[in-house]
């Protein structure tokens, strides 16, 4: 059976092992965390909820409790210090994961990685680099959140259930991301057909609603409780039961590409085929050029920032 390793047991950390122990992502879970007693604590805890879903093994430990891990989450990072600039937090953030990759590779080398840490697309840059290994097997939760809050919003409007909206957020997980109106749909029906049919048009104001409401929804959320961690939580549980069920899913994460949309040397989200090996196909959906062009400065900001992190 299959045993995934968390590194971090924070918030973040902590609900993606819950949603993973609920939905029997794997049989045996790990959560490692410098704070040894916080990650005893997350496991006994997470623990207790077992009996209520499929049979599996939840635990604290070392760094050598990841050995035969086949996918590894990073969760961890360090918070930003007054006054220091986003370059100089990633530095140190790069320092943390190259300690980190180094008791990946010595403990499971053959895990895939999935990266959680925030900026998350130059966090799974970062770590592609530094790992050496393929960027298929280095994932990036991107805009898998994103992709969600749109298709609950696009649900909630049209009165259907957002399992059949089939819509996608591009680009970075940020304020540069990009709604792909131009290529919703509902069932099969394009997204603006459906709603003209069941008498909920999609106006000016219902995209810029919408478009408020999944490009702000961390803001809002933050707001009021201090972090986000249960939708992005079961983001990650759902990432890691397509990689190891090998359900060759389509969804949208974020992984280092050669190019895209003219751009050379970004890490950001499109819809992917994903499996047991990783990424294993990118889908370049078909835009509109306004949809095109803001995909391209999205590229552009993240190949921009990463070029002037040196690792």
């Amino acid at each position: 059976m299959a045993k995934i390793g968390i590194i971090g047991a924070g918030q973040v950390g902590s609900a993606a092992a819950y949603a993973m122990a609920l939905q029997g992502a794997a049989s045996d879970i790990i959560l490692v965390d410098r704070d040894a007693a916080l990650a005893e604590a997350q496991a006994e805890d997470i623990a207790h909820a077992i009996p209520f879903a499929p049979p599996a093994t939840l635990r604290a430990g070392p760094f050598a409790a990841l050995e035969g891990s086949d996918l590894v989450v990073l969760a961890a990072g360090v918070a930003q210090r007054p006054g220091e600039s986003r370059l100089d937090l990633l530095s140190r953030n790069a320092e943390v994961f190259a300690a980190i990759l180094a008791q990946i590779r010595a403990h499971a080398p053959d895990a895939i990685l999935l990266i959680a840490s925030n900026p998350v697309d130059i966090m799974t840059d970062v770590a592609t680099r530094l790992s050496g290994l393929p960027p298929g097997r280095v994932i990036g939760s991107g805009t898998i959140l994103d992709t969600a809050r749109f298709r609950s919003l696009l649900g909630r409007h049209l009165g259907i259930s957002p399992a059949s909206v089939h819509a996608y957020v591009l680009g970075e997980h940020g304020d540069s991301e990009v709604l792909a109106w131009s290529n919703a749909r509902a069932g099969s029906v394009p997204i603006r057909t459906f709603a003209a049919q069941v008498g909920a048009a999609i106006t000016d104001d219902v995209m810029a609603r919408i478009d408020e409401g999944v490009r702000r929804a961390a803001y809002r959320i933050i707001a009021g409780k201090g972090a986000t961690w249960f939708g992005i939580g079961a983001g990650l549980s759902r990432i890691a039961r397509a990689v190891l069920r090998d359900e060759q899913a389509v969804l949208s994460v974020s992984i280092q590409m050669p190019e895209v949309c003219g751009v050379r040397g970004a890490t950001l989200s499109l819809p992917r085929v994903i499996g047991r090996a990783g990424v294993v196909a990118d889908l370049m959906p078909e835009l509109d050029a306004a949809e095109e062009k803001a995909l391209a400065a999205s590229a552009r900001l993240l190949a921009d920032l990463a070029g002037e992190l040196r690792l």
